[in-house]
């Protein structure tokens, strides 16, 4: 019965062994795959970013992830070109509630640069910014 345990205690000893072997792989390996995935998900950031002239939002899921842009050397900016008027800033001349609309719109978009060269939460503020325009597009259709 002795000799039974005792086999019994190295089997078990060996696959703990293998076991933690196989563990450690497994580990090196999703670790490698969550900084591929990482830095692949930063590099389409930045080009949409680059492309579109917007922050990519990531999933309501995803909130604990941050990563600054800035880390590596950046590449000299050209000269932007004034971007166009949209067309609800240009009817706002016309209607008062537009225009008021349009004022507040430029406030938030103040503050939520300020906040983001600060190094500040932003949610807020970009949320406070697309319903803004949101009721800016409302009202340029309805008038």
């Amino acid at each position: 019965m002795a000799i039974l345990m005792d086999d019994v205690i190295q089997q078990y000893r060996k696959w703990k062994e293998q076991g933690e072997g196989l563990r450690s792989k497994a580990k090196q390996a999703m670790e490698a795959r969550f900084a591929e995935l990482l830095v692949e998900a930063v590099r389409i950031s930045e080009d949409y970013k680059r492309d579109f002239g917007a922050v990519l939002k990531p999933p309501a899921v995803v909130t604990a992830f941050r990563f600054k842009a800035g880390a590596k050397a950046k590449p000299k900016k050209k000269a932007a070109a004034p971007a166009p008027a949209p067309v609800a800033v240009t009817a706002a001349v016309d209607d008062p509630k537009t225009a008021a609309l349009a004022k507040k719109l430029a406030a938030a978009k103040k503050k939520l640069e300020a906040a983001k060269a600060a190094g500040q939460a932003t949610r807020a503020l970009e949320d406070k910014v697309y319903e803004i325009e949101d009721d800016l597009r409302l009202a340029s259709q309805a008038g």
